[in-house]
């Protein structure tokens, strides 16, 4: 049996964003897979990295609690909308403060990089956005789908990730956002 863990990373509760987290639920719900979940507005933490690495802060209970969900996961979804071509401002500190040495990774003395401690994962980005995606192609080189994707899941052992962006959402109709819907019902359904 495959676990699924499904991330949100967007604030607004009546996001559409987290209508599409509950379409890719029910699709998965269709399957024998166990879904948890985390709504990373719903947490209580500092998403301050007070100390960078040079100290640890001490862990939030709630820090600790999706920490045990992300190692038992076997494929991680996240679910956020990309704001000047990054990610919000509490995913990246949930980012900050949770995927830290020793936990997601963990460096090797004389070596640039470190193991991978979340190997044996596999993710999915489900993306929002208001930037076309052939600017952010093109133009933008992707700034947030490489950072998060290489530089922090692939970093910690986690691939393959793949990638669905929808976008343009400022100018969006019902018909198309529905579309949307049923494509994220159909990844949840086929666990991707």
């Amino acid at each position: 049996m495959k676990n699924i863990l499904l991330i949100n990373g967007h604030p607004d509760k009546e996001s559409f964003n987290h209508a599409l987290a509950a379409s890719y639920k029910r699709g998965a719900l269709k399957t024998d897979a166990t879904i948890e979940e985390i709504t990373i507005t719903d947490l209580n933490f500092s998403p301050v990295l007070k100390y960078g690495y040079r100290k640890r802060t001490e862990l939030e209970p709630d820090l600790q609690d999706s920490l045990a969900k992300i190692k038992k996961a076997d494929h991680i979804v996240w679910v956020f909308p990309i704001w000047w071509a990054g990610y919000p401002a509490m995913m990246k500190g949930f980012i900050d403060r949770a995927f830290l040495p020793g936990i997601t990774f963990q460096p090797i003395e004389g070596k640039p990089f470190p193991e991978k401690l979340l190997k044996g994962k596999t993710s999915r980005l489900i993306i929002t956005s208001d930037t076309p995606s052939w600017y952010d192609y093109f133009f933008l080189k992707r700034p947030a789908i490489r950072q998060f994707k290489i530089a922090t899941l692939e970093f910690c052992g986690i691939k393959p990730v793949k990638t669905t962006f929808f976008s343009v959402m400022k100018n969006s109709t019902p018909k198309r956002r529905n579309l949307w819907l049923n494509k994220v019902y159909t990844l949840g359904k086929n666990l991707q």
